[in-house]
């Protein structure tokens, strides 16, 4: 692998000659900087980004650290994140931590080794991130949590409207009639969860509807989470007449859960989920959501960071992206509100006398 004393050789010039065309530092006369170029083409020389960054402190390096890469809310997140951080010349690493907090430090002991130029974090269960941060904006390396929120944090943010999110999904599901709901909730020490259950439960307090503690179940963000909370509360009686998933992952589980009791969605029990995945279309019945953008969380951390990159030491920034209600076949009115049908001609005529 070609060397910069390589190019230098080829092209007869001093190293800091070379230096200075690769990085624009100092003024190199046309011929000499043409010299150096093509001595670079003919080796098919590439510059050490790590050496530059040992130069610069930090590199052209993003971090970006997520819970579950199974979990297919999330590659949309890092799809946004790389196409804006691609397109302002950096580039993104990307670490999965399966919700493990001490891989979580362990990523970040790690990225740091690369003197990344900024941070995205989607923090983990239980994360408490307030440490690490501080050591790396002190070597001046941004750091921005986005879609949830890790203990007591006060640096810059990128979340969803949750809680307006889950309060819009409830109304529409109270103004369609529903009167016994429930909810799954993701695991409520996440800031997202929390969220997302107080806009269901404002929504049924403004409706003036009773809400039993065991009508509130906890579970994990996945779809096996769903199934075993919508398992205990399609036992209960009342029976729930819909159900409002904490995110969509969730909401399959309630899914596989309704069918496997026999039951039928939304005849039965209808289901509403959040973040509105590609995959919602394409269930059966197709999956009412709340819709929110995944690639605008990632493209407007990084946005952020060039921010904070090119010189920007304000106040923390905490942006908060609007959601909107997807709906399709997954609910209807209950049984109970839906008009009888009308007897078929003939049928039910008064017996002659």
């Amino acid at each position: 692998m070609a060397t910069m004393k390589d190019i230098a050789k080829i092209a007869g010039v001093s190293l800091g000659t070379v230096s200075n065309v690769l990085n624009g530092t100092a003024g190199v006369s046309e011929p000499v900087r043409r010299r150096v170029l093509q001595a670079v083409r003919s080796t098919s020389y590439q510059p050490s980004q790590l050496a530059r960054g040992l130069r610069r402190v930090q590199t052209n390096v993003i971090g970006m650290i997520i819970p579950d890469i199974t979990n297919p809310f999330f590659p949309a997140t890092v799809r946004g994140a790389e196409d804006q951080a691609f397109s302002n010349g950096y580039r993104l690493i990307l670490c999965n931590t399966d919700n493990d907090h001490a891989k979580e430090l362990a990523h970040l002991n790690e990225l740091r080794t690369y003197l990344p130029a900024g941070l995205i974090v989607i923090p983990s269960t239980f994360s408490d991130l307030t440490v690490q941060a501080r050591s790396y904006r002190e070597v001046g390396t941004g750091v921005v949590c986005i879609d949830r929120l890790p203990k007591d944090w006060e640096g810059d943010t990128v979340t969803a409207d949750n809680q307006n999110g889950a309060y819009k999904a409830t109304r529409q599901l109270i103004e369609m009639g529903h009167k016994q709901l429930a909810t799954i909730t993701g695991p409520m020490h996440l800031t997202n969860a929390l969220e997302r259950l107080n806009g269901f439960k404002r929504a049924i307090k403004e409706a003036k509807l009773k809400l039993a503690p065991e009508y509130v179940q906890e579970a994990t963000f996945d779809k096996q989470g769903g199934a075993s909370s919508a398992g205990l509360l399609l036992r209960l009686i009342p029976r729930p007449t819909a159900i409002f998933a904490g995110n969509d992952m969730i909401a399959l589980g309630v899914l596989a859960a309704i069918r496997d009791a026999g039951l039928r969605c939304p005849q039965d029990v209808s289901v509403i989920g959040f973040d509105d995945l590609e995959l919602a279309k394409t269930t059966s019945p197709a999956l009412s959501s709340v819709s929110q953008s995944g690639y605008q969380l990632g493209s407007t951390a990084v946005s952020i960071l060039l921010e904070r990159i090119r010189g920007y030491t304000g106040p923390a920034k905490h942006i908060v992206l609007e959601t909107s209600l997807k709906l399709r076949d997954s609910i209807a009115p209950p049984a109970s509100t839906k008009p009888a049908r009308r007897a078929a001609a003939g049928n039910h005529r008064a017996p002659r006398r």
